[in-house]
């Protein structure tokens, strides 16, 4: 018996339609949160799974993968308790970075959901900077996927999740080990959402047997980092030519596109196992989180989304299920 996706799905449209970003306003699609625990009224999960950490808080860990030392910084929202399982996303930093920042700028720690926010292995080239499977500048012989796996059991031991509600975001070179994950552990993330992600070759290891899996793709149209139309140099995609692939990928029939200022949205329906692909395109926007107020990276800031709100807006309609 194998996890399976259960989605729902909004209307989207063609990539090429993006990366022309038409800015004339129209509707477009509300953006709402959910409160975290799913059960019925009266109903109680009782996980009591034993924790000293206190609600609408955060701590560090550590934990052992592979022979390494690893962190991660905890939040537990408010209203966190052990009468109920929570949703639970991992937020990846980019090279350079590490899980406190991430915290700082993304506003993930204040949705209903715990949020894990790891710290990479030391990387190969210039500086002594952290950094993740899957790009030129890996850290050697650290396996970033299981680190991944010993994580999620770390956290799991100790607080009440929802297995059938973990997801996996990031940024940059963080956001290129999100895209892995969909790949490599398609029966663990009920769906990904990576910003500005780096997309080296490394990224894409087993996506071509992959099961569908929902996909967010967040960027700017000016990023100067991780460019939008691609880096042949650095075998970079193109990023709608990525998304596409993946809308591909998921057996997608039919996209549309709606704009409202400098955001213009696509969905992608009609997929394999409902299997929903989205891609926010912001005009001028540079390698950044979109929405944030805390410094993520150059380049130009947009307000007129805040990320948190889209991607837990995304991660809410979809969850793991078993189907035999």
């Amino acid at each position: 018996m194998s996890p399976r996706h259960l989605r729902l799905l909004a209307p989207a449209a063609a990539v090429a339609a993006v990366a022309a970003l038409s800015l004339a306003p129209t509707a477009t699609t509300a953006l709402t949160s959910t409160s975290a625990p799913d059960r019925a009224a009266g109903e109680t999960t009782r996980c009591a799974k034993p924790t000293d950490q206190e609600p609408d808080s955060s701590q560090k860990y550590e934990l052992t993968s592979g022979d390494l030392e690893r962190s991660y910084v905890l939040r537990l929202p408010e209203g966190y308790d052990r009468r109920d399982d929570w949703p639970l996303i991992l937020a990846f930093h980019g090279r350079g970075s590490t899980g406190v920042e991430v915290e700082g700028f993304s506003e993930l720690s204040d949705l209903p959901a715990v949020v894990a926010y790891p710290d990479g292995a030391i990387g190969t080239g210039s500086g002594y900077r952290k950094a993740w499977q899957g790009a030129p500048y890996e850290a050697p012989d650290v396996d970033d996927v299981a680190f991944t796996r010993d994580l999620l059991a770390a956290i799991e031991a100790d607080h009440c999740i929802d297995t059938t509600r973990v997801y996996a975001t990031g940024k940059s070179n963080g956001a290129g080990l999100a895209a892995l994950l969909a790949c490599q552990l398609p029966d663990t993330f009920a769906a990904v959402a990576p910003v500005a992600p780096a997309l080296y070759p490394g990224t894409r290891t087993g996506c071509a047997e992959a099961p569908p899996t929902p996909i967010l793709e967040i960027h700017g149209v000016a990023d100067a980092t991780i460019p939008y139309a691609g880096d042949a140099d650095r075998d970079l995609p193109a990023i709608p030519e990525w998304v596409q692939g993946w809308a591909e990928h998921n057996g997608c029939t039919t996209s549309t596109t709606r704009t409202r200022r400098d955001i213009a949205t696509t969905r992608w329906t009609g997929c394999d196992q409902d299997a929903e692909v989205q891609h926010v395109a912001v005009a001028g926007g540079g390698h950044v989180w979109p929405g944030g107020d805390i410094y993520s990276g150059g380049g130009h800031v947009t307000h007129t989304i805040e990320s948190a709100t889209v991607i837990w807006d995304f991660f809410s309609r979809h969850r793991l299920t078993s189907e035999g």
